[in-house]
């Protein structure tokens, strides 16, 4: 079977519905629309605590440094203001580009399909039936937010650079488109677990890979 690859839908202008490139068919239904929580969202997709903690790292082998040379005063302070005001501005730098990614995504699952509009400066629509949708996997971040990661078949293909930030990491082969960051992530999963084997009703089960600890969709198992 000839290999596909997943066009996006450009928006510059209008929407027929919010997160829609198109008025939904007769037959097909709204049933979840959503975004990520942009505070989760610069945690776990921009690593911004992570890039904290290394900069205040720095900042302390800088700070041990100085103090060895016998430096004080303002020889001692001034060289640390500018490290602290530099690192302060790169993390709200990323914590905005957090913000405007989850303020300009919208996710929509429907009777038929997912749709993923996203995009900071060129929003993007992709469609992904449920029938082109593989399985799927769930990750936890404690009891804030839950990212879903579907697969697609192999026959199907996103482009990493496409999707990021809503798409599993260190899946560059075969990306995995992924709704990230939700704070209703497990009654999500158990819709889209629902919907989906209504879609493969009578069909063979193909199991999406998961993540350590984490249930794929699949009959008998849950996204929770």
């Amino acid at each position: 079977m000839k290999a596909t690859t997943v066009q996006p839908t450009h928006e510059h202008e209008w929407e027929a519905a919010p997160g829609l490139p198109a008025a939904l068919p007769p037959g097909e239904t709204l049933l979840w629309q959503g975004s990520p929580d942009w505070r989760q969202l610069a945690v776990h997709a921009f690593h911004l605590r992570k890039i904290g903690v290394y900069f205040g790292l720095m900042m302390a082998v800088q700070l041990a440094q100085l103090l060895s040379t016998g430096q004080s005063g303002g020889d001692l302070w001034r060289p640390m203001v500018v490290s602290g005001s530099l690192a302060t501005l790169a993390l709200g730098l990323l914590a905005l580009c957090a913000w405007f990614a989850a303020r300009t995504a919208l996710y929509t699952v429907t009777n038929k399909r997912v749709i993923m509009r996203i995009g900071i400066v060129l929003t993007v629509t992709f469609n992904l039936p449920f029938r082109r949708i593989a399985g799927a996997s769930s990750l936890h971040h404690g009891q804030d937010s839950t990212d879903i990661a579907l697969q697609l078949y192999p026959d199907d293909h996103i482009g990493w650079l496409h999707l990021w930030p809503h798409q599993r990491a260190w899946h560059l082969k075969h990306p995995q488109p992924t709704l990230r960051c939700l704070p209703d992530g497990q009654a999500v999963g158990e819709l889209l677990l629902k919907v989906w084997r209504e879609s493969h009703s009578g069909e063979q089960i193909v199991t999406a890979g998961q993540r350590e600890g984490e249930p794929s969709l699949h009959s008998g198992g849950v996204l929770a």
